[in-house]
């Protein structure tokens, strides 16, 4: 499945944390896209999580909502 990559930016969870994108890496044996980001809070720790799964929609009290939504892109 196909999905837009993610522009550097500030994201807001839909739990509510935001976090600071930087881009996409590969994981080194399977290839498989990671999108890059720090969370803005607490240690500001740095994470990488599946492309698939950070463009992906949840369900919150019944309606789709994106994980991940953009909130101010960096140009």
């Amino acid at each position: 499945m196909s999905h837009p990559t993610p522009v550097p930016g500030i994201y807001c969870h839909y739990k509510g944390n935001r976090y600071e994108v930087f881009g996409l890496a590969h994981h080194s044996e399977t290839e498989e896209a990671l999108v890059v980001y720090r969370a803005l809070y607490g240690d500001y720790g740095l994470w990488v999580r599946p492309l698939d799964n950070f463009t992906e929609t949840v369900e919150v009290q019944g309606e789709p909502v994106p994980r991940f939504e953009l909130e101010k892109a960096f140009v």
